[in-house]
Parts: structure tokens; C-alpha cells; sequence
């Protein structure tokens, strides 16, 4: 867990704060914390994000990126660095900006642990940022094949994009 001091806050004041999740933290938020910084290095916006990822379960915590994922993630330039850690109502939702769930099951597990309305307000769903509109959920790929892992970075890209837009 990311120790959060007052001074690291008040550097990071103007900083518009993402926090993507799923349930292991160790697929699809650390892929989407990849592609978005991607993103915003691409638009020259780097110094104004922080981006981080988080599981609503702590199984993982601790652990890097499956290995899977982070293969797939190379083959387009996505380094996945970020260790594993269980999303904390207490600090994230007071600290984050926007928090985005993977699915719909991410999404009502964040909505069961927010605290008040502004807590609700943060809380989007990753391909409610699509352009397509294809897909609701960006599917868990742990227990599928290659198919799987490529398809949620196809939609990742494309929700990150938007996500961007959104937030510009």
C-alpha cells in the first residue's frame, strides 16, 4: 500500500488523479493504469495525471502483473510495473478523482464502499468511455486464452482514449 504523506498531497494538488480497478489488481486495472499513461505521454500531459490501480479483493496484493498480461502488454509497448493492492475506501475515494471499474460486478463492490454521494460521483465504468459502445464490461481474461488478454487491451485503448477526451 502506497504510504500517502501531507507534502506528496499538496505536490500533487493539480494533479487530476485516476485510479483504475478490477478484482485482482493483477490484469485488467494494471493494464488500464499502462495504457492511460500511455495515452497522456502521447498527448504530452504526463505532469498533469497521476495514475494508479487497485483490486476490490487483496488476494493478490503484493504481486506484479500477470505474466500473461504483461506479455501481451509488451508486445505494444505497455510496461505493467505496478504492484498489486486492495482499493481502500478510506483513502482512495478522498484522494482520487475519477474511479473506474472494469465490470459491473467491480462497479457495485466500489458502490457498496462509498461513504456519501461525492464518493458515488467518482465511480465510472471503463467502456462507458468506448467508442463503439460494443461491450459493457471489460471481461476478466484470467481463465481464457490470448483472444482474451488481447481484446480487453483493444478495449482498454479505446476507453482510455475516450477517458482522456472526457477528462480534457
Amino acid at each position: 500500500m502506497k504510504l500517502v504523506t501531507r507534502s506528496s498531497q499538496l505536490k500533487n494538488m493539480d494533479k487530476t488523479k485516476v485510479l483504475f480497478v478490477c478484482l485482482g489488481n493483477i490484469c485488467r486495472s494494471p493494464s488500464a493504469e499502462a495504457v492511460f499513461n500511455g495515452v497522456v505521454k502521447k498527448a504530452g500531459l504526463s505532469k498533469q495525471f497521476e495514475v494508479d490501480s487497485a483490486g476490490t479483493s487483496g488476494w493478490h496484493a503484493g504481486e506484479p502483473a500477470d505474466k500473461r498480461m504483461q506479455s501481451h502488454a509488451i508486445r505494444r509497448d505497455y510496461n505493467l510495473t505496478s504492484l498489486s493492492r486492495k482499493f481502500d475506501p478510506h483513502s482512495d475515494f478522498d484522494y482520487f478523482d475519477y474511479i473506474i471499474g472494469m465490470d459491473d460486478s467491480n462497479m457495485q463492490n466500489l458502490k457498496s464502499m462509498a461513504r456519501n454521494g461525492n464518493d458515488l460521483q467518482k465511480l465510472h465504468k471503463m467502456t462507458d468511455f468506448c467508442s463503439d459502445g460494443q461491450y459493457d464490461e471489460v471481461p476478466d481474461p484470467y481463465y481464457g486464452g490470448a483472444e482474451g488478454f488481447e481484446l480487453v487491451l483493444d478495449l482498454l485503448e479505446d476507453a482510455c482514449e475516450g477517458l482522456l477526451e472526457k477528462i480534457s
